[in-house]
């Protein structure tokens, strides 16, 4: 469970093993403080959630700094842009490619937007179930899940065309 849903968040097994160890230590070390408000599932979906977007956070801020200090190497008239890589397993050699565009759109939605719509889409979650974990009301799901898939067609749409 975690590390699908990690999968889903940062599309390479790596990062998704480092992850899923990452939120297992910080279930052992925080199970002290659960509440028991929400079933364990839950909080460990939270857990889950906010390392993955944690993760991805730090490595747009790594690829940041690298692109910045590379105009002060001296030298370093190339800068290397690194391309989306998607390692998910189970993904069809032939469908890889729109698969890499699909979730790279998604990816570039605002992290509520991309958080409903994995739980609802991929990870086939009911909505109450996202309702607990991402810790919001029936009615703020619902228009996140609607955002999401009006802003991904929109990008879809805009790439195609």
């Amino acid at each position: 469970m975690v590390y699908n849903l990690a999968l889903q968040y940062v599309q390479n097994q790596e990062d998704a093993e480092e992850i899923t160890q990452d939120v297992f230590l910080s279930v052992h070390q925080n199970i002290g403080t659960f509440k028991e408000q929400s079933k364990h599932s839950t909080w460990i979906y939270r857990i889950t959630i906010n390392k993955s977007l944690d993760y991805l956070k730090a490595k747009q801020r790594k690829k940041r700094f690298a692109f910045i200090t590379s105009f002060f190497h001296e030298g370093s008239n190339e800068i290397k842009h690194e391309r989306v890589g998607f390692d998910h397993p189970g993904v069809l050699l032939e469908h890889k490619e729109s698969l890499e565009n699909l979730f790279r759109e998604i990816n570039q939605l605002p992290d509520n937007q991309k958080t409903a719509l994995i739980l609802s889409k991929i990870e086939n979650k009911s909505q109450q179930e996202i309702v607990e974990i991402m810790n919001s009301t029936p009615k703020a799901v619902e228009s996140m899940i609607q955002r999401a898939k009006t802003n991904l067609s929109k990008k879809i749409n805009k790439s195609e065309g």
